[in-house]
């Protein structure tokens, strides 16, 4: 799975149990991002609807979501893999644009992603095994690149990963049929079904995946889109119709508003964190039409870049790190008895968790002024 921000990957066994504890036959979900959420429904026998306006997002959701692997000849998905990792590089677009005019990839693995993309599209237009390779390809070259997880910006110095020769592998397909829609949220929430169980993980704030992850949907498109600045960005990032109202402060809160108002489901269930440009009580208002709503909370670790500080395009460090940690909230919304079943479970869970926690940190204040208590006995 490609690094990605706003990524669920601590939440992802509490999303998969609490749509095993509604019972769910069918779920959707109308922000897939990486389909890491709708891999587990899936994976727990549900049959997942993934959409997304991102063009290498609906390619994921082709791969792992549409893809049922018991249809898959894995024999023959190997040996196709096999010929593209040793295909030679073949300098084009990328090596041009991510690795001369900009520091994404080096050379040897930018040449090769461009030998690699131009087969897939001579040799796979057409093919069920397309969106496979792509997300092979993708996934293969995000283990290279020298990034701190966003394209905003790369590196100043080379990423220690940067210089490992790239390795396409088979993705981890998932037996079961599922559907993926290329499109709006906002004009598919209405149309798109009804389900037992929808998931909805919007943007919440400024940032734009369109721009953040601009090579991923230049290496699916393969238009070698004109680009501008130091970071290359495609020149159609200035365009509005790239723009999501997800991503403007006074339009997101109307825009998740009528998300949750129009999705067509039995139980809701809504990722958020305290990051976000709408307040808790603005998000339980906004559900509370759907019944009983009920919110979880779990400590969470940010995405690697406000680990390490802010950078700007040329790699220098130009801000610092505010916090660490952040809150993830899931809110669960429906019918009272329903939603009251199906959250007991996780917050009697998280209670125990947040107890255990809560000893592990006196624990670790204890052990830290007895050190402190024994070094200044020592100073006597």
């Amino acid at each position: 799975m490609i690094k990605y921000i706003g990524s669920k990957r601590r939440l992802i066994p509490v999303l998969g149990e609490l749509v095993s504890l509604a019972g769910a036959h069918t779920a959707l979900d109308l922000f897939t991002g990486t389909t890491r959420v709708a891999q587990e429904f899936k994976s727990r026998g549900v049959l997942v609807t993934a959409v997304d306006l991102a063009t290498y997002a609906h390619v994921f959701a082709q791969c792992y979501i549409e893809t049922d692997a018991s249809e898959v000849d894995l024999g023959e998905l190997g040996t196709i893999i096999d010929r593209l990792n040793n295909l030679p590089g073949e300098p084009g677009y990328v090596t041009e644009t991510f690795c001369t005019e900009s520091r994404y990839f080096q050379p040897k693995n930018g040449a090769r992603i461009d030998a690699i993309r131009n087969v897939i599209e001579s040799d796979f237009q057409n093919s069920p095994l397309r969106p496979i390779l792509l997300t092979s390809l993708i996934e293969a070259a995000d283990r290279v690149d020298s990034t701190t997880g966003l394209q905003m910006a790369y590196l100043k110095s080379w990423a220690p990963r940067a210089h490992n020769d790239m390795e396409l592998r088979i993705p981890d397909l998932l037996p079961g049929s599922g559907m993926a829609i290329h499109g709006n949220a906002l004009d598919l929430a209405k149309t798109v079904g009804s389900f037992d169980v929808a998931y909805l993980d919007p943007p919440y704030n400024q940032h734009r995946y369109f721009t953040n992850y601009h090579i991923w949907e230049t290496l699916v498109r393969w238009d070698a889109p004109e680009y501008y600045g130091v970071a290359c960005k495609r020149i159609d990032s200035r365009d509005e119709g790239t723009k999501s109202l997800f991503n403007a402060k006074r339009a997101m809160p109307d825009a998740l508003r009528q998300v949750v108002k129009d999705v067509d489901c039995e139980v809701l269930i809504l990722s958020y964190n305290d990051e976000s440009w709408v307040s808790m009580e603005e998000l339980v208002e906004m559900c509370a039409d759907r019944g009983a709503v009920e919110v979880l909370a779990y400590d969470s670790k940010r995405y690697v870049g406000a680990q390490i500080g802010i950078y700007n395009p040329l790699g220098d460090k130009v801000g610092e790190v505010s916090h660490l940690r952040n809150q993830e909230y899931v809110v669960v919304a429906g019918d009272p008895s329903r939603v009251a079943t199906i959250t007991k479970p996780l917050v009697a869970a998280n209670s125990r968790q947040e107890a255990v926690d809560a000893t592990h940190r006196a624990k670790r204040a204890v052990e830290k002024l007895f050190t402190i208590t024994s070094e200044n006995n020592q100073c006597f």
